[in-house]
């Protein structure tokens, strides 16, 4: 399973793509979410490497409300792309129109954190305990609703539910005890290793057995992840939970030369998360970026 880490190094593969610079100059405004998270990081390394391979073309990362702002955004053509988790991208296929898919992302697997000390060792021990979600607009929260009534519980009335403003302010929350546990997404989500290098060390764990079975059925959103031994400080062992795709969409009408710049760049590295490549078998193929659809075919992964 690729990590967060691995789709930032990917991102990093383009600095030695000669064949996405071009002269003409070009600005590109990404939508990424709340500081603190992991969206504003991925995008910031994102627009770093394309600035690096392709001078001429400057990715704008923008700070937003996350995934559900950055839809909306998308729609108004207020920025040109913006980063959506997958709880809301595939039902936005549904029903926005013009919102196309430029790249994935990365898989994104769902942990609850606690600390190291804490009794809590499971979805059932959270029950009446008050729990950071994530922020108001992110899917993290989303999938962690999910999580926990696919494990048993009430999202809204068996745990004491907590949103944030910004999604920094969790791990703060949790060492300070206004909350006692966190969830959050990714190997490299910023809050987990806020956690997990906290003094005492932090304790991760997923879903229970018959949640993961009952969100990753066939064609869900959400997929059976694991997370490696030793993703964290102290984890021993595997963590079984789920997770689902991030991606880069475009807004309606996003294509031409910036759009074909950013395609040939992310299709570099084979071996990223971020390679279009991944989209296949991803998204519906009427979602896939005009330009990053001309790549596809051009390489033969896409039908004409």
């Amino acid at each position: 399973m690729a990590s967060r880490r691995t789709a930032l190094l990917g991102v990093l593969g383009l600095l030695a793509s000669g064949s996405a610079r071009s002269d003409e100059p070009a600005r590109v405004v990404l939508a990424t979410a709340t500081p603190g998270g992991g969206f504003p990081a991925f995008g910031s390394a994102f627009a770093d490497t394309i600035r690096h391979a392709d001078p001429t073309l400057i990715i704008e990362s923008r700070p937003s409300g996350g995934s559900v702002d950055n839809l909306g955004l998308l729609q108004a053509g207020s920025v040109d792309l913006g980063l959506v988790q997958g709880e809301y991208a595939y039902p936005a296929f549904a029903v926005a129109d013009g919102v196309t898919v430029l790249a994935p992302m990365y898989p994104t697997p769902g942990l609850f954190v606690v600390p190291a000390a804490s009794p809590i060792r499971s979805v059932a021990d959270l029950r009446g305990r008050p729990v950071v979600l994530g922020t108001h607009q992110s899917g993290l929260t989303v999938m962690a609703r999910s999580a926990l009534a696919a494990s048993g519980l009430d999202p809204h009335h068996d745990i004491r539910p907590i949103l944030l403003d910004r999604a920094g302010d969790g791990p703060t929350l949790v060492r300070d005890g206004q909350a006692d546990a966190l969830w959050g997404g990714g190997l490299d989500w910023p809050g987990f290793f806020a956690m997990a290098r906290a003094p005492g060390g932090a304790r991760f764990f997923g879903p229970s057995e018959a949640g993961i079975a009952r969100l990753a059925q066939p064609g869900a959103a959400m997929k059976r992840l694991t997370v490696p031994a030793g993703s964290f400080p102290g984890q021993a062992d595997p963590i079984e939970t789920v997770g689902s795709w991030s991606f880069v969409l475009a807004r309606p009408g996003f294509d031409g030369d910036a759009a074909d710049r950013i395609a040939r760049a992310l299709g570099h590295d084979r071996a990223a998360p971020t390679n279009p490549k991944n989209l296949i078998g991803l998204v519906p193929p009427e979602r896939i970026n005009a330009a990053t659809a001309r790549y596809l075919r051009a390489a033969g992964l896409l039908q004409p």
